[in-house]
């Protein structure tokens, strides 16, 4: 009788940070930690018992450097079966599986067999065609949000699959890196994780000096090369709600109402504005894709300049141009102000077919979103815009926008074009009394 021969799989033993998410059964894992935490080497541990186990593991992050460093781990794990012919290897691929499971030309037989493999993935077209029982998104605050909304989450259907999501907040030194529409994305989804008590989802926070490998004293001493801001993202994986190097700042969002009239008998009869216009920025992408940017804003006359609403939405050019004219006629806007640049005469030409009595002024963005935007965030800085309520998602996106990244999102547009209107180009009174 042959002797059985048992070959050896090196698992490091993971901090008790690590050992919290690697072990954690939640079909939905959010981890947040800080540089050389051991966020990689965690997911390396749990990668590995999941395919152990006869799993199927994707593991996908935007940089060639991260998979080296997971991929290494693997191979570190498992490098006594895959010396034994065990286990089959392909480098360039990254896939390891079942030796039996692969072509005399390399290629894996059965896809859905137990199997590791890594991928970068900035977007949703490099994990397309794949399956998983676990699927890890590695650095996920650069990766774009397609590639789990529209690629990963779909791909865990045919294995009710686990998804975990690994990333440090956004900083200055990634801001540039990243292919997210919304570089906040990962950190919201954290916190909207956090809010699910049915153990569905977890999430785990711990920052770089948790790692008990690293140096103390050479973690002391780069921190005194750090800003501030820096080591509370960097190290510590601070959850900070605005992007260092965004045109806008949380601190200069300011709230309050513009003045109110009265009347002869001293009753309030509502906002005493001496200008309201309806900003719209037509979607420059797919039909269905970016929403239609729809801000209402006023100037008062206290001199200030007020957000009223933000209608943006998704919809066809029926829906958004009745809610833009809703919006007109509700707040007794004196006109409608909409960029001319994606769709021209036809973007006039669809507001008016709802409404043809409706002025509407079409601009073209000649300058820079840059050059655009200043003056309006100066606006903001010098606390002379007051939003009348929380608008959640257009102020993520003022304190989350950096003008090098190019495009800019569609609430933030409508504003930008709405203000320049009232405070930079126009100006004049324009407001509609009944």
């Amino acid at each position: 009788m042959t002797a059985a021969i048992e070959y050896r799989v090196r698992l490091r033993n993971p901090h008790p940070k690590q050992a919290a998410f690697v072990d954690s059964k939640a079909k939905r894992i959010h981890v947040r930690a800080g540089r050389r935490g051991g966020k990689t080497t965690g997911v390396a541990i749990k990668a590995v018992k999941r395919f152990l186990a006869g799993g199927r593991v994707l593991y996908a992050t935007p940089t060639e450097e991260q998979i080296a460093a997971f991929w290494a781990e693997v191979k570190r794990a498992l490098a006594e079966p895959l010396s034994a012919g065990i286990y089959y290897k392909n480098e360039t691929r990254h896939i390891i599986s079942l030796a039996g499971n692969v072509s005399n030309e390399g290629e894996v037989l059965d896809e859905t067999l137990q199997r590791i493999r890594a991928k970068t993935a900035f977007n949703a077209d490099t994990l397309r065609g794949d399956s998983a029982d676990l699927l890890i998104l590695d650095e996920y605050q650069l990766v774009n949000e397609d590639a789990w909304q529209l690629v990963g989450a779909p791909m865990l259907l045919d294995r009710d699959g686990d998804a975990c999501f690994i990333f440090t907040p956004p900083s200055i030194r990634t801001k540039s890196l990243g292919r997210a529409r919304d570089p906040l994305h990962a950190i919201k989804q954290f916190r909207e994780a956090a809010k699910d008590t049915s153990g569905r989802s977890a999430v785990f926070h711990f920052a770089s000096d948790d790692n008990p490998h690293i140096s103390s004293a050479a973690l002391a001493e780069i921190s005194k090369d750090m800003s501030a801001l820096a080591y509370r993202q960097e190290i510590k994986a601070e959850d900070i709600d605005e992007v260092p190097g965004a045109l806008w700042k949380r601190k200069d969002i300011l709230y309050g109402e513009p003045p109110h009239a009265t009347n002869a008998e001293g009753v309030d009869i509502g906002r005493d504005l001496v200008s309201v216009v309806v900003g719209v920025d037509p979607a420059g992408s797919t039909p269905g894709g970016d929403k239609i940017g729809i801000v209402v804003c006023g100037k008062g006359t206290d001199g200030r300049a007020y957000v009223l609403d933000d209608r943006t939405i998704h919809g066809s050019p029926d829906v958004w141009a009745s809610r833009a004219i809703q919006a007109y006629h509700e707040y007794m806007a004196g006109k409608v102000v909409a960029e001319s640049n994606y769709g021209g005469e036809m973007v006039r030409h669809t507001l008016s077919t709802v409404d043809s009595s409706v002025p509407v002024e079409m601009v073209s963005a000649t300058r820079g979103k840059q050059v655009r935007a200043e003056p309006i965030a100066a606006l903001y800085e010098q606390g002379k815009v007051s939003h009348v309520r929380q608008f959640e998602e257009l102020e993520d996106q003022l304190v989350s926008w950096m003008p090098e990244t190019g495009k800019s999102p569609n609430n933030l547009d409508a504003l930008v074009w709405a203000m320049t209107e009232l405070m930079v180009t126009g100006g004049s009174p324009n407001v509609r009394w009944l």
